[in-house]
């Protein structure tokens, strides 16, 4: 359990430091924090819930063709696992890769927020030790689409757009978040619409269409219960509604503030949602944690007098705290987390 608090107390240490960093500094402490984050998450060992799932997923590509897998479901990760089979690798390899590319969202996305050590800190407990180590494929999606974010808060659509079908090669729901484009459109809104809704087309017709009936068997009708989904849908509702009361008091252009309005709606629209189907629910909504980074990073800038800025960022340090803690004792599966081991022979 102790290198999780390792992880968190990185940034928190930070945090508390104060101290202002080059920008040549930044960049070399950036660079360490994404290739510590890739490796912790990369060269775990037996740890997360679906471990032997990934395993049985890089064997199986052992004796497929190269067009079987890239014509397969989530041709990405299907495709990552195939060249480390051919190269002679393990699923170190592949948790490695994957954890590059999340880290790489996360690191982006932190950057582009005014107090970005802030933002990282909130990420450690679920998006990085959850969904990072417990959730390959859905993590690279993940990643992909925070890089998306920022592009897509710069009034960057196309380039969302990229970063979101990129991210949907790894895990095929992530195409699900391409609509937010056209609702976060700033100009040109009835073309953005058009041209938003047909690259959704598109995407759903080259991941999710012909597998939508096994989807909504599985993840709908089935009725599985997802432990712990209605805490993970109100931790992205408490941010959400802070957005709605403290919008004006959050630096944000005309842009950002489009695209998370509708990012706070609709984790507010993942309350009943979850009710009806708490897996579905609960794996789109992964998608939305990305409004914790972004609410919390501004949160302290809601107040004008320094110390209680300074009081509002050690409230959300210990807010975090609290969810790490409570997830590390509580969570029905956070067993498959404990101990965190590491191999160091790939």
């Amino acid at each position: 359990m102790l290198p999780y608090w390792l992880f968190f107390l990185i940034p928190a240490g930070v945090i508390f430091a104060n101290q202002r960093l080059t920008e040549r500094s930044q960049v070399w402490a950036w660079a360490l924090i994404w290739l510590f984050f890739s490796l912790a998450i990369g060269l775990r060992f037996q740890v997360g819930g679906d471990w032997d799932a990934y395993i049985r997923i890089l064997e199986s590509q052992a004796v497929k063709s190269l067009w079987e897998v890239v014509a397969g479901g989530d041709p990405g990760y299907y495709l990552l696992n195939w060249l480390v089979v051919q190269a002679g690798g393990s699923i170190y390899w592949v948790n490695t890769a994957c954890g590059m590319i999340v880290m790489a969202g996360v690191v982006r996305f932190a950057r582009s927020q005014p107090l970005p050590w802030l933002a990282l800190l909130v990420a450690v407990p679920y998006l990085i030790i959850v969904v990072g180590m417990g959730y390959t494929r859905q993590s690279a999606a993940l990643g992909f689409l925070l890089i998306g974010l920022v592009s897509l808060g710069n009034g960057k659509m196309a380039w969302f757009v990229f970063w979101v079908m990129l991210g949907a090669t790894f895990h095929k729901s992530a195409v699900l978040m391409l609509p937010v484009a056209a609702l976060a459109s700033t100009s040109n809104r009835v073309w953005s619409l058009l041209w938003v809704g047909l690259m959704s087309l598109v995407g759903g017709y080259l991941f999710v269409f012909d597998s939508a009936e096994r989807l909504w068997t599985h993840y709908v009708e089935a009725d599985y219960q997802s432990q712990g989904g209605l805490i993970r849908v109100l931790m992205n509702v408490v941010p959400a509604l802070l957005f709605f009361v403290f919008q004006r008091y959050l630096r944000l252009s005309e842009a950002e503030r489009r695209l998370w309005f509708w990012m706070s709606l609709l984790a507010l629209v993942c309350i009943p949602l979850v009710v009806i189907s708490s897996t579905a629910t609960d794996r789109v909504a992964l998608y939305l944690i990305p409004i914790q980074m972004f609410v919390f990073a501004r949160l302290p800038y809601v107040v004008s007098d320094p110390r209680h800025r300074a009081l509002v960022t050690f409230g959300v340090v210990g807010y975090y705290a609290l969810v790490q803690a409570v997830w590390l004792f509580f969570a029905g599966h956070s067993y498959a987390w404990l101990p965190y081991r590491i191999v160091l022979a790939v």
